[in-house]
């Protein structure tokens, strides 16, 4: 019975260090997943994702899907429509999280919370690149400049307004200084097409 409540123990104290436990922290630990389910059935874990768990009085915040989506995909960086509502930079609220992940990375398993992926590759995946703590997850989130360069470079995916109503937020707002919005104009090689909007706005 000590030896039970001693994984019982290790679950729960993971879950309270780290916001959302994932059934693969737990077996890297030594512990079957079975306690997990055992945890469950008795209303100490709940089941958020797939493999995900929190603790039944966890601090649950707006940027839940986020905490989720960087759980289930911790190599993933959150971008473009998803980062922008992170930033509150415009006026969009995605339903889904916009996660972006390597070009030759398998496809996420993850049900919940709904993700749209999009591939990177190179600088445009490593590049610019914050990491901020959401109940007690570390999510990986492009910068302001980097999210409004992708914009750009995704505008036939969001539209060319979203991109435009970001840059001028952006900059107005002093989110970022137009050195760093060059800077990764160029990582993401749009800066012929933003070149225009941004000297109209600077």
């Amino acid at each position: 019975m000590k030896n039970r409540d001693d994984k019982v123990q290790r679950i729960l104290e993971l879950a309270r260090n780290s916001g959302i436990v994932s059934t693969k922290e737990v077996r890297s630990q030594g512990i079957h997943h079975e306690y997990i389910r055992q945890l469950c059935a008795e209303g100490k874990l709940f089941r958020v994702g797939r493999g995900l768990y929190m603790l039944p009085d966890a601090e649950v915040t707006i940027h839940h899907g986020l905490a989720q989506a960087g759980k289930a995909v911790p190599k993933g960086v959150i971008c473009l429509l998803s980062a922008l509502r992170f930033y509150e930079i415009g006026t969009q609220a995605p339903y889904e999280v916009w996660m972006a992940i390597d070009r030759r990375a398998a496809h996420p398993q993850a049900r919940n919370p709904r993700m749209r992926i999009v591939r990177f590759s190179g600088e445009a995946l490593t590049e610019g690149i914050d990491e901020h703590i959401i109940e007690g997850v570390r999510v990986r989130i492009f910068n302001p400049a980097k999210t409004v360069a992708d914009c750009f470079k995704y505008r036939n995916k969001i539209g060319l307004d979203v991109a435009l109503e970001a840059l001028r937020e952006v900059i107005r707002g002093r989110k970022c200084t137009t050195d760093e919005m060059w800077r990764y104009a160029k990582v993401c090689r749009v800066t012929k097409i933003m070149r225009p909007y941004m000297e109209a706005i600077v």
